[in-house]
């Protein structure tokens, strides 16, 4: 069986935008707001030099909310894809759900479900045991945790514990600490 690492987008591999007619952090409305975060491409190298497989797993409700358009959000992802595939990293796969339980009803892929976790693991022959999610939210790391996954919550040093094994500052110091678990 093979070892994965689930990662959240936004917060995580990329930079979230302010947004002012909300006044919070958010996805990127635009192709041209995506940028990755610091020290991303290493940390990725180091998973997949260290035996991980990679998935990607985001909620992204902004069109459910009206906020973007598919191609918008297809724009977005491509130009993570292009930048991943320009520093020789391939995603095992890329899983998205699109839906916001106020305006489009229950959904089972929206996390903290962890259904897109589930179909990695009976898709590409996953131990979720030995496996991690990586997330900014409480979402994500209830995620992991109902998959059986270890967990790392990217924090600031403001943000409290939701029952992550880990958590980290960033992907970089998150990936150093799955890593030198290897050898224990």
């Amino acid at each position: 069986m093979n070892r994965a690492v689930f990662l959240d987008r936004d917060g995580v591999l990329n930079r979230n935008v302010w947004n002012p007619e909300t006044s919070d952090d958010e996805s990127p409305l635009t192709p041209e707001q995506f940028e990755l975060l610091p020290k991303v491409i290493p940390a990725l190298h180091l998973l997949k030099d260290s035996g991980y497989l990679l998935f990607v797993v985001s909620n992204q409700p902004n069109y459910a909310k009206g906020k973007a358009s598919k191609e918008v959000l297809d724009a977005i992802h491509c130009r993570l894809e292009t930048a991943l595939a320009e520093a020789g990293i391939a995603m095992t796969a890329y899983y998205y759900c699109f839906h916001h339980p106020t305006l489009t009803g229950q959904c089972v892929c929206r996390k903290p479900s962890p259904h897109f976790l589930f179909k990695a693991r009976d898709t590409f022959d996953v131990d979720l045991g030995c496996s991690w999610m990586i997330g900014d939210r409480a979402t994500d790391i209830e995620c992991g945790l109902s998959a059986g996954t270890k967990t790392v919550r990217i924090v600031d040093s403001t943000a409290s514990s939701v029952g992550e094994n880990l958590s980290a500052v960033d992907l970089w110091s998150a990936v150093k600490r799955i890593v030198s678990d290897l050898g224990r």
